[in-house]
């Protein structure tokens, strides 16, 4: 029954994503918004609320294991998981401005989660707030500097037939992708918790793999069509600002509404170093061999470090 709610619990947060990134990309578009701004805050923002119903959902139940786990497992997946398969199946290129300005503030927030958890072992409301605010400085900055580029950003995945949907459309599609965002957030959480009792392990272990796959799969998904289509909808620095994303809104704003606890030492002792470790090696790897490139040897590497991860999470 458990393992019967996480995969009702996950279909339905997939779903609910897909209709709430249409629904407000089509609100957007009606809001004369543009596609720069669009691509950048809406749908970044979207993209992430998967992530930010099970941390909150997660925190809210008193769950901090969960809420925690959930975004450093689903960062540790973007990079080891989804970027080494992309690369498997098809070599990614490396924008130059990726390691002037993204990976900086990947790195940046990793360590400034590490040190706010750290220091008393909670994320507290203020902390989130800090991260939060943060996060929209970057957004400004990083809107600014695209508009003076003329390869601003990618922005491939943008449908402008949105921009032409009813408003009808748009209100129904919101209801349903909050709906299967709240519900599937709440099942989820719900079956996770009892698979963890049942099976005799930590909330934490079932959290930063089981569940952090699973709230990565349309990144995953996403990524494996665009490399077999050859299609460069896919980037790095899509990754990247995922991952900026899942430590500064959704950790940021659950901290704000519920601070969180570390419950588990295995995340300040072991697992927050995984995330920052994935993180850090993109440089060495964008320099090493064939230069501004991630192929197929360097993709298998991370693929084979990440399983190695996922099993000593269960140990």
């Amino acid at each position: 029954m458990n393992l019967l709610l996480i995969i009702i619990g996950l279909v339905l947060l997939v779903v609910g994503g897909e209709f709430l990134v249409r629904a407000s990309v089509g609100l957007s578009f009606k809001l004369k918004l543009s596609k720069l701004v669009i691509g950048m805050t809406v749908v970044s923002f979207a993209t992430s609320a998967p992530e930010l119903l099970v941390s909150l959902q997660a925190a809210l139940d008193g769950v901090s294991d969960i809420a925690l786990g959930n975004v450093i497992g689903s960062n540790i997946a973007n990079i080891g998981l989804v970027l080494g398969i992309t690369a498997i199946i098809a070599p990614l290129s490396i924008d130059r401005e990726f390691y002037k300005l993204n990976w900086p503030m990947l790195m940046f927030m990793s360590f400034a989660l590490y040190f706010f958890l750290k220091n008393d072992n909670l994320l507290s409301a203020s902390e989130g707030a800090i991260l939060f605010i943060v996060l929209v400085l970057f957004l400004v900055l990083l809107i600014r500097d695209s508009r003076k580029r003329t390869k601003a950003i990618m922005l491939e995945g943008i449908d402008e037939a949105l921009a032409v949907i009813s408003n009808f459309k748009i209100i129904v599609w919101l209801i349903i992708g909050a709906s299967g965002l709240y519900f599937g957030s709440e099942w989820l959480v719900e079956g996770a918790k009892g698979l963890a009792k049942t099976v005799g392990i930590s909330d934490y272990a079932i959290s930063v793999t089981v569940i952090a796959i699973g709230t990565s799969v349309p990144e995953l998904a996403a990524s494996v069509i665009a490399a077999l289509r050859r299609e460069k909808a896919i980037s790095l620095g899509n990754l990247i600002g995922s991952n900026i994303f899942n430590i500064a809104s959704v950790l940021g704003l659950t901290a704000i509404i519920k601070p969180i606890a570390v419950e588990s030492s295995k995340i300040l002792s072991t697992n927050i170093f995984w995330m920052i470790g994935f993180a850090g090696v993109l440089i060495p790897l964008v320099f090493f061999g064939k230069r501004f490139e991630i192929g197929r040897y360097k993709g298998l590497l991370l693929f084979a470090v990440y399983v190695i991860f996922v099993v000593l999470a269960f140990s």
